[in-house]
């Protein structure tokens, strides 16, 4: 039985076996204040139900697990020999951050969650380090363990000219998923923060815009913590002249003190909320993400209402929320993080996660239709991948290249878990 704690050896392998469990009750929630007070949580154990498997990738996850090969091989051998990047940060808290070569930018995701068929993530890990992030997993690939996601970030170099080659020889203007008369859609941000602090040295995400904006006819999104993302407005607008474009920022609660403890790294809420007006005054279509919810923590009566308030008054024209997720990697992290901060919460996070990513069906269905609620109380319309997409009569590419003949049904993870 494998304990609920980071590994100590984080250059390994990760080997989990499988674990059926019985089905998870639905457990009534008590209001708890941050503690800092350890308890057992780590005693218990780590396991994944088989239905919860899907096919995961590097950039886009389903829900599941996929063990890694102990031979160095492919993306862990590209990371154990990727050099050191400079960076004009003197903290000692900074990050290590390493230049890493890619075959790729534009990435195809293997899930049928939600409705978009790709991925840019400009970055590995995330020095954000928000505690329930899903995507530590994505560390493991590359024979690192998840604890390391925020301390060791690698930038993915040639960015744009990857993408150029990517966009023409892969991206379809007609997706099989809509009966061939829409774009596919690439989301960007899905397992890594776009904005982060990074990108104010090495502007990966920025050049992967910049090689976006000479197309036509696309359909991307962008999902993000960060107000940086103000940075890159008349860009933004340059590609939503020529293409569909919409932008998700995450807003998981309106505390400061509880964002600073859950988002250790991420800008403050209200700095959000103001790159949402100032987007929305830019002519953009424009979000609010309050995924996760975590039970407990911040569902409380009227919280997430508050959010949606806040977003609204901001000028964000959809707004969603789901449940958190947990991948192992994430729930290494995760679980001895509420044992210490909220211990009147361990024993009701270590039954309904340490077996399984989800929280029962009865709490999330609960919490849809409460979102549901929300969104008709403040007149939030659907995410704009929901419904039209640019139509491939209008497509045009500059450059004279020519509109990639792969097309896909696949789609992407959720966003909620993005920031």
């Amino acid at each position: 039985m494998s304990p609920v704690l980071p590994h100590s050896t984080p250059r390994f392998s990760l080997r989990r076996r499988l674990v059926r469990r019985p089905a998870t009750q639905l457990l009534p929630f008590s209001p708890a204040e941050p503690k800092p007070e350890a308890g057992a949580l780590a005693q218990g154990e780590t396991g994944w139900r088989k239905e919860s498997l899907q096919r995961p990738t590097a950039d886009c996850p389903p829900p599941g697990i996929q063990t890694c090969p102990a031979p160095l091989v492919g993306i862990a051998r590209l990371a154990a020999n990727a050099p050191g990047a400079e960076t004009r940060r003197k903290s000692a808290e900074k990050p290590e951050y390493f230049f890493l070569p890619v075959k790729s930018i534009l990435n195809r995701c293997e899930s049928e969650r939600v409705p978009f068929e790709w991925t840019i993530n400009p970055y590995r890990g995330c020095e954000f380090a928000c505690k329930y992030c899903y995507a530590r997993y994505t560390h493991e690939y590359m024979e690192i363990d998840g604890g390391e996601f925020e301390r060791k970030i690698f930038v993915k170099q040639d960015a744009a000219a990857v993408l150029a080659r990517d966009v023409s020889q892969k991206y379809s203007y007609a997706s099989k998923a809509s009966g061939y008369t829409k774009a596919e859609h690439i989301a960007i941000g899905t397992a890594t923060d776009p904005y982060q602090p990074a990108e104010r040295e090495y502007g990966v995400t920025r050049a992967c815009l910049e090689e976006l904006a000479k197309r036509e006819g696309l359909s991307v999104s962008i999902i993000t913590k960060s107000d940086q993302i103000v940075r890159d407005l008349g860009l933004l607008q340059a590609i939503a002249r020529k293409s569909a474009l919409s932008v998700n920022i995450t807003v998981t609660t309106l505390k400061p003190r509880l964002a600073r403890l859950l988002e250790p790294r991420a800008p403050r809420p209200d700095l959000r909320l103001a790159a949402v007006k100032e987007l929305r005054e830019g002519g953009l279509h424009v979000g609010v993400s309050a995924s996760p919810l975590l039970p407990g923590i911040s569902d409380g009566e009227g919280e997430l209402e508050a959010v949606a308030a806040a977003a609204k008054e901001a000028g964000a024209e959809w707004f969603f929320s789901g449940v958190l997720f947990l991948m192992p990697a994430s729930a290494r992290q995760f679980l001895p993080f509420i044992e210490q901060e909220f211990p009147k919460l361990a024993k009701q996070y270590r039954d309904w996660y340490a077996k399984n990513g989800y929280a029962p069906e009865a709490y999330r269905k609960k919490v849809s239709e409460r979102v549901l609620r929300i969104r008709q109380k403040f007149g939030f319309s659907s995410r704009p991948w929901e419904g039209d997409r640019p139509a491939a009569a209008h497509r045009q590419l500059s450059l004279g290249w020519d509109a990639g003949a792969i097309t896909s049904q696949l789609t992407g993870m959720r966003s909620c878990s993005a920031g």
